[in-house]
């Protein structure tokens, strides 16, 4: 009985989405046209859409009904898109502030003890058997000498995650590289000696 019951208001509430946004999309995709880059367009109104499904409740003037005044639940609608649209915006700034950091900033290649050893053919034949993410962390840290946060920051994660995704991608290049030195693999496996903590 509580399925069906819930079951129903699950599809009351579905049916009340599909009433909001058959009167808000067309406006709130002419609204943002007009102010965002085109190539923005669509995920600024998808976010836009999420949030209107997360916030069904607070819309005003939709009450419980399956219909949705124009006059009234626009406005709010629109409030939602100009907050989306920021936040498309600093998301965009922060990406660019950080290109340009990434680009002025010329730090010296860093290698790994005993890396000498290893031939360049060899660690890129080693880094390409890598996944495509745990490449790219190893390479911003050890190429570009970013730190766990700086990486995150650049590839979408968070740090905590980035540092694990370091820790076992070394573990696996040590492997693949077949170290006998015992200072390298243990270099490897390690957190990036004291870079962690810029």
């Amino acid at each position: 009985m509580e399925f069906m019951l819930e079951r129903g208001r699950s599809r009351d509430r579905e049916a009340r989405f599909e009433a909001l946004v058959g009167v808000v999309a067309e406006p709130l995709h002419r609204y943002l046209r007009r102010r965002a880059d085109p190539g923005a367009v669509d995920d600024v109104l998808a976010e836009t859409m999420l949030v209107l499904w997360r916030r069904l409740e607070d819309v005003p003037g939709l009450g419980t009904g399956r219909t949705a005044d124009p006059a009234e639940v626009l406005p709010w609608c629109y409030g939602v898109a100009r907050g989306c649209l920021a936040n498309a915006r600093r998301a965009e700034g922060r990406r660019l502030r950080l290109v340009e950091r990434l680009a002025r900033t010329t730090r010296a290649p860093v290698s790994w003890p005993g890396a000498q050893d290893i031939g360049d053919g060899e660690l890129e034949s080693a880094l390409r058997r890598l996944g495509a993410v745990d490449r790219e962390v190893l390479l911003l840290w050890a190429w570009e000498g970013l730190a766990p946060r700086e990486i995150a920051e650049a590839i979408g994660m968070t740090p905590n995650a980035v540092s694990i995704r370091m820790h076992r991608a070394k573990r696996k290049l040590a492997a693949l590289l077949e170290r006998k030195n015992g200072a390298s693999a243990a270099h490897m496996s390690g957190e990036g000696q004291g870079r962690s903590d810029r």
